[in-house]
This record gives structure tokens, sequence and C-alpha cells, in this order.
């Protein structure tokens, strides 16, 4: 005799205990950090549902106020750590309207119309986005502020630059760490270019294709905060996957940032070179050595990068192959998204801190010239009195001997021109970070004032 199996019955459908589990994957987990994000997209779409010139009015203006009111509710509880996303829910979309019914009634079964979970998630995502991207905006320029300011405290102390690890010629530790600032100030322009293409709202186009109902997507749009819709419905869908591999390319930008400078840093706080000394706090025991403070913090950076480029890897390439419209293959995006953004974000907060109380080390950095750093330098200084470059090159290369009485300091003020050690415009990077910050407080600003006046409760919740 055949047993009948069971299957589960959820708000799209009965399924299979076994397949309800492995279609649900780590959603139950992941979009809990969407919450937030599903509420408001839900409070812009039943806006505009409320204000669609038909009769009879699919939502009423009242009902609107309710269903509102208990989105806000939910967000409070969420923000308490008392939300949760059950299996038969299968994702937060379905748990927020499980909740709505349960309190509403057939007024929370009204909420999905005109709408698909494709574009639902498409808004979350979007939502969930531009608060990340504008939180790395803001970390990324406090590290680069740091860096400068530590640049400018020790501007023209003397150290020596290399090539191919080498040393090279005489350069300065203002010049060094404004290096690592100015490359992590590139990396803020990416990321803003990037909030632009983000700053595009996909709700309204249900399963990519629009519905038969006046829905006003630019109303939804200007309710979230987006600068505009995506116009096109079906690339509304289509851009999932690429969205997020676009985000994560900026994020692997600045990881390539922190992982030049935590190689720096590895190289010069070891003893044989000793330049800098990091902060004891920031460093870990031994199990065995009890002599052993490790710069671990650097070395997961260095590490983590690789974590952060397989992140963008894996979403590009679920995404490379995919057809027009949805496939449930962009699931599997989300959680190398969250992680790659999330790493990003942890790695710059502690690289800021541990570098903000990092110690430079004068006697250490000027006991490593030798004399051949100054060899470029003085052949220079021989073509300013008239030689030839290739004599002076071959002159100097047949009398190394000449630069034992070279002079460091002395070096390094002579190099006066623009972005050289002794010419670094520390006015031209605090505009950079001043307007960098300007970017970052007009667009948290207007976030969270769209939110606010969409939920009528303050932004963000607490």
């Amino acid at each position: 005799m055949t047993s009948r199996k069971m299957t589960r019955k959820t708000t799209v459908g009965s399924i299979d205990p076994s397949v309800l589990d492995f279609t649900a994957g780590s959603d139950l987990q992941l979009d809990l950090a969407l919450v937030q994000a599903d509420c408001i997209g839900s409070a812009a779409h039943v806006t505009m549902l409320s204000r669609m010139p038909i009769r009879p009015k699919v939502i009423t203006g009242a009902e609107c106020k309710a269903v509102i009111r208990e989105l806000g509710s939910i967000m409070q509880r969420a923000a308490a750590g008392q939300f949760s996303i059950s299996l038969d829910d299968q994702d937060v979309h379905l748990a927020v309207e499980r909740i709505l019914t349960a309190k509403l009634g057939d007024l929370g079964k009204k909420i999905h119309t005109g709408r698909s979970r494709n574009d639902q998630v498409a808004v979350d995502l979007r939502l969930f986005a531009r608060e990340e991207l504008i939180g790395a905006v803001s970390e990324t320029l406090a590290l680069a502020a740091v860096l400068v300011g530590f640049a400018k405290r020790h501007e023209t102390v003397p150290m020596v630059g290399r090539t191919h690890m080498q040393p090279a010629m005489p350069s300065s530790v203002g010049l060094w760490a404004s290096a690592h600032a100015e490359s992590l100030l590139d990396d803020v322009a990416l990321l803003m270019a990037v909030y632009d293409l983000n700053d595009q709202c996909p709700l309204g186009s249900a399963a990519s294709y629009g519905v038969p109902l006046p829905i006003d997507r630019v109303l939804t749009a200007r309710l979230l905060g987006f600068s505009r819709p995506v116009h096109n419905v079906l690339y509304a869908n289509n851009a999932r996957g690429k969205i997020e591999t676009l985000i994560l390319q900026a994020m692997t930008q600045v990881m390539l940032s922190l992982s030049r400078l935590a190689q720096d840093l590895m190289l010069f706080t070891m003893p044989e070179f000793g330049y800098f000394t990091l902060p004891a706090e920031y460093g870990t025991g031994s199990s065995i050595m009890p002599q052993k403070n490790n710069p671990d913090v650097v070395e997961l950076v260095r590490a983590r990068v690789a974590r952060v480029m397989a992140c963008e890897l894996a979403v590009m390439d679920i995404a490379r192959s995919l057809p027009s419209g949805y496939n449930r293959d962009l699931q599997e995006t989300k959680g190398p998204f969250m992680e790659g953004v999330a790493t990003t974000r942890s790695c710059l907060r502690s690289m800021a801190q541990m570098t903000e109380r990092m110690e430079v080390n004068p006697g250490a950095l000027l006991k490593s010239f030798s004399p051949g750093v100054f060899a470029t330098d003085r052949a220079l200084e021989l073509v300013g009195r008239g030689m030839p470059f290739r004599d002076a090159y071959n002159y100097i290369k047949a009398n190394l001997d000449e630069l034992e009485t070279m002079d460091a300091v002395e070096s390094v003020l002579k190099k006066t021109h623009w972005g050289a050690p002794n010419g670094l415009d520390f006015g031209w990077y605090g505009e950079r970070i001043k307007a960098g910050r300007e970017w970052h407080n007009e667009e948290w600003s207007a976030h969270c004032k769209a939110v606010t006046k969409l939920m009528g409760i303050k932004y963000p919740v607490e």
C-alpha cells in the first residue's frame, strides 16, 4: 500500500515539505535584513494603489492608513528583534503579508495587487543597497580622513620610497599615507556612481511585463525617495544580479585599496622595518608564545579581499547566462551580495580605528636610508647644473660613494611640486572629503525624510 505524501499549505500553494525547505534556502535568515525595506516598499505601493483613478477603489484612503500603521508596527517589532520568518512564509514578503492579513483580514489580501514578489525583492534590495552604499561612503571617507590627518602630522618625515620592494628614492610618511587616502577617495567616487545607478525604482514592473491597471510608477518612485523608476519593466527585473554585481565591484575596489594598505602595514610594522607601531589592543596573543602580539586585523583584511571578490564573482556567474525575466537562480545572489557589502564595511571600520592609533618611528625610518637611495635625486641635481640626464645617470652610477653625505630631510624638502613629498595639497584632500561628507549627509537626510513622511513614524526605527 502506497502512502500519500503530505504537503505543506502556504500562501502560494501546497508544496512538498522537502521542496519547501530546499527552495526557501537561506531566505528565512537573510530576509531579516530586508524587513524594514519590505515594509517601506509595501507602504509606497498601497499609497499608490489608493490613488489609482478607478472605481471602485482597490484600497481606500482609510484602508491605506490602516495598512501603513500595521507596517510601521512590523518595522518596530523587527527593530526590536521580535520578527521572524517561518518556513511556510518562505520569505519576508509573504511573512509581512501573512501578518497584515491576520491583523486586517481581507484588506491584507489586497496589498499584493499589481505587483509580484519579483519586483518586491528588487525594490527591497535597492532600498537595502541605498543604505549600505551611503554607509560605505561614510566609512570610506572616515578612513581617508584618518590617513590624511596622519599624513599631515608626519608630512615631511623621511621614508624610503620603494620599487620592486627595493629601496628606490627619498619619500615621506606624508606621501605614503596620503597615497592610500587618495585611492580611497577615488573609491568614494565609484561608490557614488554606483549609487546613482541603484537610484532607480523597479516597483510596478510586477512579473516583468507590467499590469493592466493604471498604476503610477513615478509616484511610487517618488514616495520611496528614488530619483526615477527603471523605465522598461522587463529590464527592471533583468537588472537583478547586474546591479548587485556593480555594487560588489565597487566594494571590491575599496577592498583592493584596503589590501594594499594592509600589506604595507604588515611589512612596515615588522621588527626588521619598525617604521610604524600598531596599537597593542588591535593585536592578538599566541596560545604558546607569551611575547607575541599578532597583527591579525591587517592579515584578516588581506584575506577578506578574496572573500569580497568571490562574492562578486558568484553573483556575476549566476547572472551571466540567465534568460530574460525572473529566474529563481537570482535567489542565490542575495547571500553573497549581503556578505560582500557587510565584509567591506566591517574592514573599513576596523582599519580606520587601528590606523588612527598607529604611531610613527622616525628613527627607524631614517635608519633605513642607504646612500644609493639618493642616486636619482643627485643625478637630477647635476642635470639642473646643465649636464645631460644620461651623462649624469652614468656619472652617479660610477660614483655612488659621493652620496654618503646626502641628507634625507633635505631631499624630501626639495620636492615641492604639486603632489610631491613637500608639495602635498592638504586643502585639496580636505575639499574632497568635505564634498563627500556633504553628499552623504544630503542623501541620508533625504532618505530618512522620505521614509518618515511615507510611514508616519520617525526613521530610522529604533
